[in-house]
């Protein structure tokens, strides 16, 4: 009798929660299967090893990078303005298994370094289809990754100074997209 789907996605789920708040040393197949609440047996059986686990992580990152690059690609404020605001959001999904595969790529999983350069290479040529620009492309990947980073500082540095204020860092964009264009 095939074990239910459920069980399989609250592993990986468990595996990501580990990567994110405790690191790849305490993300063991025993802690991964307590957290899940499941047998080691029972993670074994959709997990052979670590390594499984971190393909699955792999993979799921990738399903969600297609989308959201065809999000980023479709949206109305344009793909620039897009990833500036999104950077802005943690806790999503996204942002779980991008932490997950930072923690991944740290502890020296290869191909999880190969896929956070190829998703910073496909988020960099969405912008550089739009600015037309690289050096205002990087400025843009920057500012996201700065925001990113301030987002999740504990004190209140970023909220007394940014936090509600996206809107006027979003209106800077065309300003942005003017540059890349004059540099042209």
């Amino acid at each position: 009798m095939a074990r239910p789907a459920a069980a399989r996605v609250k592993v990986l789920d468990a595996y990501i929660s580990l990567l994110c708040e405790e690191g790849e040393r305490a993300a063991t197949l025993e802690a991964t299967a307590a957290l899940a609440g499941v047998s080691k047996g029972g993670l074994l059986y959709h997990f052979a090893s670590k390594e499984a686990l971190a393909d699955a992580v792999i993979k799921l990152s990738e399903e969600l990078i297609l989308i959201d690059l065809k999000d980023m690609a479709q949206a109305e404020e344009g793909p620039a303005a897009y990833f500036i605001r999104t950077s802005a959001e943690v806790n999503t999904e996204l942002d779980r298994l991008l932490v997950a595969l930072h923690r991944l790529a740290h502890s020296g999983v290869e191909a999880a370094t190969a896929q956070m350069e190829s998703i910073n290479e496909r988020w960099l040529a969405a912008l550089m289809e739009e600015i037309g620009d690289k050096d205002i492309a990087h400025l843009v990947m920057l500012v996201s990754e700065g925001l990113y980073a301030f987002s999740g500082t504990p004190g209140t540095w970023y909220a007394r100074h940014f936090e509600g204020n996206l809107s006027h860092l979003l209106e800077l964009v065309p300003q942005l997209k003017k540059l890349g264009t004059n540099n042209q």
